[in-house]
């Protein structure tokens, strides 16, 4: 069983039980989840309505330590990118959902990494080799014949998230106007560039 999104306390336990109790089970999570709570709706509305929803205090330091002892295997982005027309609509009415390609890496570094938690290894292993492993994918690593798919990033820069110089067409995030640290310098995949800074 893989479960997708954990967010809750509860859910991290059941998880953290279950493997425990030698169930082979795996679950993720996305940044929104180990460093918003729900009362970013209240300052962001719209932008902050995802699925799952956005949690309590007690529920972001649940899945930050289920992402410290291993409960979590991975962490994704969850991107779903909407129109501006469409989160303007009353929050009851707005689609669910924010970008995270472009902000997922910084948010994780910040969060975890910087922030004393875990080993930059490990923040990308949750991110790349992780992934891949449950998706019985042959990616997340580098090898002779394996495809040439790097992320180029500085760990340590500063930069404040800025929606309007997204490349992606996605504007949708409750991240904007956050300062983290960590910046993607160049994407490649499969040997092309497909993303440079600049």
């Amino acid at each position: 069983v893989h479960i997708c999104h954990i967010s809750t306390e509860k859910g991290v336990g059941i998880v953290r039980q279950a493997k425990a109790n030698d169930i082979h089970i795996t679950c993720e999570t996305c940044p929104q989840y180990f460093t918003l709570t729900e009362d970013e709706v209240l300052h962001r509305g719209a932008m902050a309505r995802v699925n799952p929803p956005l949690r309590t205090q007690a529920d972001v330091e649940a899945v930050r330590a289920g992402i410290v002892d291993g409960t979590i295997d991975a962490i994704v982005t969850d991107h779903a990118p909407h129109t501006a027309e469409e989160k303007s609509k009353p929050l009851p009415d707005a689609p669910s959902g924010m970008v995270g390609l472009e902000t997922s890496l910084a948010l994780a570094l910040t969060g975890l990494y910087h922030s004393g938690l875990l080993h930059l290894s490990r923040v990308l292993a949750l991110m790349s080799t992780s992934p891949a492993t449950l998706l019985g994918l042959n990616k997340g690593t580098l090898g002779v014949g394996q495809d040439a798919d790097l992320v180029i990033f500085d760990p340590d820069q500063a930069w404040t998230i800025d929606k309007n110089q997204f490349v992606s067409k996605g504007r949708n995030t409750p991240f904007h106007g956050r300062t983290v640290r960590g910046k993607v310098k160049c994407t490649i995949s499969r040997g092309n560039i497909i993303y440079q800074e600049g």
